[in-house]
């Protein structure tokens, strides 16, 4: 009973010491990705050549000799099978190594038991079938396996216990203890080669999952970028409100409205609630039925003084489930603004086309007429001089507002000389104060003595002046100040007529510059369109500031010509 005890754990000795390089060889897969051979091994054959020289130290150290017949020893398993799964140079180094412990090992002693034990004479077949073995099926490994394995097995049981004797005088016992082992030996090296094939198909999965990953990845980052650096302003919801993701231009537009907006507090609510605090009801409840409505759709939303275009496209998966709504919002504030431009240049084109069209037939009339009207006072009784001095005066205003139809329709390049802003302002100061005495208003010059001269058409510039001075004193009140500044500011040179009157309602402002917009009841609506077209042709620009009850200044832009360029004496010193 003992002997069997010791037989039982001999043999589970030797078929752990024969596992050992399996359980060393999955670490190895669990820890790393090893690099693959012909796309079916792994390239670095070291690590499983020294598992499986380990697994051939420990069968060897702890083989023994079982009930005194059976030689057990199962270091010819790691063998065989590192052989078959190296490449050639690493099979040499363990056929060597394991030839070599063999031979320290070998149980009995001789050339002839080495040479069974090591197995040495099936070497020529395990190198040759090396190649095939790694490209075939698992039922083709195993019998290959088999075919070297089993006269190996057969030959180190069978041949030392036969000393002169036929094999069919072998004793029932000691047959069916050779069959075992034979059969063991076998089945644990199909068993050996199936756990490595799939240990290799897990490995080969979690590669290509690992590759599907990165490259899901790498495809993900890729659209991130793209969608960072269109200038398009992109958003995703999903059908519970809340913000998916988002692209750096629609970050920063958010951030425009509202800077205390981070894309973690806009990732971590739902967005309504977000801008409830921040934006007005009805523009709201216009987003969330643009962001509602699961179908494709375009609107246009204006916030504050921005008009945007947004653009919705439901989001769907392959099954047909929802997966939320894409919003991509552009704003069209600059394209609105440039579209205005483009109606006032077509209605200032009108207002030429008229203006070149009814000049002559209009003011040939009215000078006849103006001209028998003072013969007629003159001829006329002195009470009825007044009524004279009302008509003449209207026939005045009426080629007043002519002209200023022509100086509007104007297109011509305007011809400029170096002047002295200064200089043509403190030539009008006594015009400028005169209409304001009048008015019982006063008025400030403010001038920088040192401005460079610019390029200047004189009589335009006047004609600027005079109707910016002018709408200043008539939207003040009596005692009103109108200041008249210039000065240098970095390349331009600012011209800025400011009234202490009554200031611009904002929903005015921008449309001061509209040609026959105006708020007085008088008025034409052609003066300050007719002061923007002067500034552009001087390539300049005007802008309006006001605050209501503080009164309104308006500052035009002069760009200021290359001083290099300038040495002729300017005019106006």
């Amino acid at each position: 009973m003992i002997a069997i005890i010791y037989a039982v754990k001999d043999i589970l000795l030797q078929i752990s010491a024969a596992c050992i390089f399996l359980l060393l060889f999955q670490w190895r897969l669990d820890r790393g990705h090893p690099t693959r051979r012909n796309n079916k091994f792994p390239d670095d054959q070291t690590f499983l050549m020294f598992c499986c020289a380990l697994g051939i130290t420990l069968c060897m150290a702890l083989s023994t000799t079982m009930f005194g017949v059976v030689y057990l020893n199962l270091a010819i398993l790691p063998a065989y099978i590192g052989i078959l799964y190296g490449n050639l140079r690493s099979s040499v180094y363990l056929a060597l190594y394991f030839f070599f412990c063999t031979a320290l090992f070998s149980v009995p002693s001789g050339l002839d038991h080495l040479l069974l034990n090591s197995g040495v004479l099936l070497y020529p077949l395990l190198f040759g079938m090396a190649g095939p073995f790694k490209q075939s099926a698992l039922s083709v490994k195993i019998g290959i396996l088999w075919g070297a394995l089993f006269p190996s097995i057969l030959f180190i049981v069978i041949v030392p216990n036969m000393h002169g004797r036929s094999i069919l005088n072998t004793p029932p016992a000691d047959a069916i203890m050779f069959g075992l082992y034979l059969i063991t030996a076998l089945i644990l090296g199909a068993l050996f080669i199936l756990y490595i094939d799939r240990a290799w198909d897990r490995l080969q999965v979690k590669i290509r999952m690992q590759g599907i990953s990165d490259k899901f990845q790498w495809e993900s980052e890729k659209l991130q970028q793209i969608t960072n650096v269109v200038p398009l302003n992109i958003i995703e919801f999903d059908d519970n409100g809340y913000v998916t993701a988002l692209n750096e231009y629609m970050l920063n537009l958010i951030q425009r409205h509202f800077p205390q907006l981070t894309r973690e507090i806009l990732l971590s609510q739902p967005a309504l609630p977000i801008f409830r605090e921040c934006m007005d009801q009805t523009t709201l409840d216009q987003l969330e039925g643009i962001r509602g409505n699961r179908q494709r759709s375009n609107a246009k939303i204006r916030v504050n003084s921005m008009t945007y275009h947004i653009f919705t496209a439901p989001l769907e998966h392959e099954s047909g489930v929802p997966g939320g709504v894409i919003m991509i919002i552009q704003d069209l504030t600059e394209e609105e603004k440039m579209r205005s431009e483009l109606d006032n240049v077509e209605r200032l084109s009108l207002v030429g086309q008229m203006a070149a069209g009814i000049t002559h037939e209009i003011r040939n009339p009215m000078a006849v007429v103006r001209g028998f009207l003072q013969l007629m006072r003159e001829k006329s009784p002195e009470d009825l001089h007044s009524y004279y001095h009302i008509v003449l005066v209207e026939l005045d205003r009426a080629n007043s507002i002519i002209n200023d139809f022509l100086s509007l329709a104007q297109t011509r390049v305007s011809e400029k000389e170096l002047a002295l802003l200064q200089g043509i302002m403190e030539e009008l100061t006594p015009l400028i104060w005169a209409d304001a005495n009048l008015r019982g208003q006063s008025v400030e010059l403010k001038l920088s003595p040192s401005m460079p001269p610019l390029q200047l058409n004189v009589r335009e510039i006047k004609q600027l002046i005079l109707n910016l001075a002018r709408n200043g004193m008539e939207a003040m009140d009596a005692k009103g100040v109108l200041t008249l500044a210039a000065c240098e500011h970095e390349d331009t040179v600012l011209l800025i007529v400011t009234d202490t009157g009554s200031g611009i309602p904002e929903s005015q402002l921008s449309q001061l510059f509209t040609p026959f917009f105006t708020t007085k009841s008088q008025g034409t609506g052609l003066g300050l369109p007719l002061c923007l077209s002067i500034a552009e042709r001087h390539n300049g620009s005007i802008r309006v500031e006001s605050e209501e009850g503080a009164g309104t200044s308006i500052i035009v832009t002069f760009p200021v010509e290359s001083r290099a360029g300038a040495v002729r004496k300017p005019v106006y010193m």
